[in-house]
């Protein structure tokens, strides 16, 4: 076992794809696949499975993966501390619901990391792909939410895939609604006071399911319904429509217009919103840096509520 072939893995988990991975590591697509074969034989377990999706990381895989990223991260650091070649490209990927801190905390972490060459992702995604990027470590870290209607079956998911939730804050839902709505004045408002209103949500594709939805109260019947891929669009409606959504009530202003504000919603509901991380995967120098930006932006955030 060498470390180059712990370096091919990962990448390939990373890529899902072997020809993609290749491309990546400037070497051919047969002597990656045989290299991650001999690597197999080696130690005896079967670290990928090829489907007609692509690339699945198999559960003893995905352990293999979690330790061939710390030798590598390791080997990283003392090449860094020991030679004098300037640092190679480093990766780092996080998988999210549409929370505007989860971006707040990114920007400050590529802001202030110090290096010329590095590859960093950010997903805003579906809630199913959060849980899936962690489980086969093409993502670190996952953010998301729990509550009493959707934590069973979350959790379920969590555990089959190895995963722990981290919780990050508690808290009482809002709306988010244009400045200009006529519900901008109120204190509070109810669901009677929604009901006249277009709610926005966002969609969750094959795994549309209820217990994935990213917005509370999810099965409640609502008379005008409109579901929307990413922040950018659900904004620009919730200006021109007049509409609603239901979230944390933690808005970035310094990322996002100020004429979207958060209304206190009246239910008894409770969200609980963290990250999730794998088992098997220490967390990485910069993941540790960036769940520490993620607590001090939401800490910052709360005080303006």
């Amino acid at each position: 076992m060498t470390l180059q072939q712990l370096k091919y893995v990962i990448e390939v988990a990373r890529c899902r794809s072997i020809n993609k991975a290749a491309q990546k590591l400037f070497i051919s697509q047969p002597s990656l696949s045989n290299a991650l074969k001999e690597l197999e034989e080696e130690i005896g377990i079967t670290i990928f499975s090829r489907t007609n999706k692509g690339i699945v990381v198999t559960h003893e895989g995905s352990e293999f993966l979690g330790y061939a990223r710390q030798v590598a991260e390791q080997a990283a650091l003392l090449e860094n501390r020991y030679t004098k070649t300037s640092s190679k490209q480093q990766s780092f990927s996080v998988s999210a619901q549409h929370y505007a801190f989860a971006v707040s905390a990114f920007v400050r972490l590529l802001k202030e990391y110090e290096r010329e060459e590095y590859e960093f992702t950010l997903r805003e995604t579906r809630t199913y792909e959060i849980i899936d990027d962690v489980k086969n470590l093409r993502s670190e870290i996952g953010i998301l939410y729990l509550n009493d209607f959707n934590r069973n079956v979350v959790q379920k998911f969590l555990r089959e895939g190895n995963l722990t939730f981290h919780e990050l804050f508690i808290a009482k839902p809002h709306v988010f609604i244009s400045s200009t709505n006529p519900l901008s004045e109120k204190d509070f408002v109810t669901l009677d006071d929604l009901f006249p209103y277009p709610y926005l949500s966002y969609e969750q594709g094959d795994y549309n399911s209820f217990y994935f939805s990213e917005e509370i109260l999810s099965t409640l019947s609502r008379q005008k319904n409109i579901r929307v891929s990413d922040r950018a669009t659900l904004f620009n409606l919730l200006i021109g429509l007049n509409g609603y959504t239901i979230s944390t009530g933690v808005i970035s202003h310094k990322l996002n217009s100020k004429d979207i504000i958060a209304v206190p919603l009246r239910v008894e509901e409770q969200i609980h919103v963290g990250y999730i991380t794998h088992k098997h995967l220490t967390t990485s120098t910069l993941g540790r840096i960036y769940i520490q930006y993620l607590k001090e932006t939401i800490e910052e955030e709360l005080q303006q509520l």
